[in-house]
């Protein structure tokens, strides 16, 4: 880690000093693990604004399936100027399985909240719009969990493309070159026959 991530890093957890955890470094990059989920907005507010880091590279989450606090959100966040990486992560419970949106902070926190949301069944309190963003509304898992088979899960929805389990075992997936139709240029698992 270089002096000045060390620097910032050390700056958020003073004054964030009952919110944030001992850092973590590994690799020479450092987390600071988040105690007190509700209040990340003015954590990455005050990062931002007093700390300069101003991009958001990404928002992510991870499940801890078996383990409690289940879920886990991660913020990786760059600054410009000084060029040092910083990781904020915050543990979720299952049962409460929300967290206040960043959005307010960075404008491109909406598609990653929403996909999380999506994804991993995560509200984003206080989000602008938060609804699905890559299966369809009214879609009733989350295809993320730890929990969710691979084979995927039957549907008897209707007006929904696929009826029967998706081919996902085996993965990863391949596609079939050629002209055929577009059947057969869909993306399947190795061991299944086009």
């Amino acid at each position: 880690m270089s002096k000045a991530a060390e620097r910032l890093s050390s700056k958020l957890k003073k004054a964030f000093s009952k919110e944030i955890g001992s850092p973590e470094t590994f690799r020479g990059e450092v987390t600071l693990p988040l105690l007190d989920s509700t209040r990340i907005t003015e954590i990455c507010a005050h990062a931002k604004h007093e700390l300069g880091y101003d991009y958001l590279v990404d928002i992510s989450s991870v499940d801890h399936y078996g383990e409690d606090p289940r879920f886990e959100v991660v913020y990786e966040l760059y600054g410009y100027e000084h060029l040092c990486y910083l990781r904020l992560a915050t543990r979720i419970a299952e049962a409460d399985a929300e967290v206040p949106t960043v959005t307010s902070v960075w404008k491109t926190a909406d598609w990653h909240e929403r996909e999380i949301y999506d994804m991993m069944g995560i509200r984003f309190t206080g989000h602008p719009d938060l609804r699905r963003i890559l299966m369809w509304e009214g879609y009733p898992y989350y295809p993320l969990r730890k929990d969710f088979p691979l084979a995927g899960k039957a549907t008897e929805l209707p007006e929904v493309a696929f009826s029967k389990e998706a081919p996902l075992e085996g993965g990863p997936f391949v596609t079939t070159p050629g002209s055929g139709s577009r059947q057969h240029g869909e993306p399947r698992s190795k061991s299944v026959s086009s």
